[in-house]
């Protein structure tokens, strides 16, 4: 009988708990005990959630040198995000903070700066420290060949036994959460469009970036519906960030002065669009109604609070983290996120010509 899975104890237990005494409490096997606090397969979820509420109820925690040792891996979770400072991935990483806690596991955050090499540094990072399971957060690349190598280093993961998950379109055959772009972008033009505006500009992001190139296709999809040839609708690429947005509106400004609203493709790069309309004295909504993509915390507090479409960010870390703590999968699953339009102060019907 194993009995070197040993947890950290109660407090006045007089000796350490071990894993056989959860799983003699809990009525099950030594290795289903281990199984259903490690998230493996070959538990039912009642079997699971059941040694789980007993690992709490008697203070139970897991080893998690015992762990490596018995499986090979940690129960960490690898979250590679562009950069954790970016309110975005910052809510994406609470929600896989959470589910992780919940199920005994922790999070090892790495950012990339949204670049494909340090991608692969990171993924090989996290290989190294033996990491259960990874999840990949941001947009894929519109180049398979930008992302090559990672993407075969995770499909060796995978093939190893690894987890893997991503959070948006990427050229990997894995579980996927999928934000809704296309359609947000739809709805978020179409708001736009129903308020009169012809006059539309789109400070974007990285061009090469799949998550611009679906957004701006819901975009150029509502255009259309309206009766508006979404060629003459001006697209300024720049960086995700506010000082791309400040970039992209200065060049709106100059080379389209007849605009009278801007998308912006996510809320930091609106911020930096309402900074530059501010120091300008062009009002918002009055003159331009300005838009953001994402709904992030602050979006309600800039002056004028900005209408956005809202992604449920956090419930996308969280769902991520449960695809990859779930058993393999044959087929790759699929998670569709939905949106919501949060109609705010910074767009007003388009002003009419004098």
């Amino acid at each position: 009988m194993v009995r070197g899975a040993r947890g950290e104890g109660a407090a006045g237990s007089g000796r350490a708990l071990r894993l056989i005494d959860v799983a003699e409490r809990a009525g099950v096997s030594l290795a289903t005990a281990s199984r259903s606090l490690r998230g493996r397969e070959g538990v039912s979820d009642r079997v699971a959630l059941h040694v789980r509420a007993v690992a709490a109820e008697m203070g139970y925690v897991a080893n998690p040198h015992a762990s490596t040792l018995a499986g090979g891996v940690t129960r960490v979770a690898g979250l590679i995000v562009y950069e954790i400072g970016d309110p975005y991935f910052s809510e994406i990483a609470s929600g896989a903070l959470r589910v992780a806690g919940e199920h005994g596991w922790s999070v090892q955050i790495s950012h990339t700066a949204r670049e494909p090499h340090a991608e692969l540094a990171q993924i090989r990072l996290l290989r190294a420290h033996r990491v259960g399971a990874i999840v990949m957060a941001g947009s894929g690349y519109v180049d398979r060949g930008e992302s090559e190598r990672a993407n075969r280093e995770l499909l060796d993961y995978q093939g190893s036994g690894g987890r893997v998950a991503v959070i948006g379109r990427h050229h990997l055959r894995c579980d996927a959460v999928l934000p809704d772009n296309r359609a947000a972008g739809e709805t978020i033009a179409g708001h736009l469009l129903a308020l009169g505006h012809r006059a539309i500009a789109v400070a974007a992001g990285p061009a090469h970036l799949t998550t611009v190139e679906d957004r701006l296709l819901g975009i150029r999809r509502a255009l259309a519906a309206h009766g508006v040839d979404p060629a003459d609708v001006p697209v300024v690429p720049g960086a995700f960030t506010r000082e791309g947005g400040r970039a992209g509106t200065e060049r709106i400004l100059s080379e389209h002065p007849g605009t009278t609203a801007i998308v912006a493709l996510n809320d930091a790069m609106a911020t930096g669009v309402l900074s530059v309309l501010r120091e300008r004295g062009i009002p918002v909504p009055g003159r331009v109604s300005v838009v953001g993509f994402d709904d992030i915390q602050v979006a309600q507090d800039l002056s004028p609070a900005l209408t956005t479409v809202a992604l449920p960010m956090a419930d996308m870390g969280a769902a991520a983290l449960e695809m990859v703590l779930r058993p393999h999968s044959a087929r790759p699953r699929r998670k569709a996120t939905g949106h919501r339009l949060r109609v705010r102060d910074s767009t007003a019907p388009a002003p009419t010509a004098t």
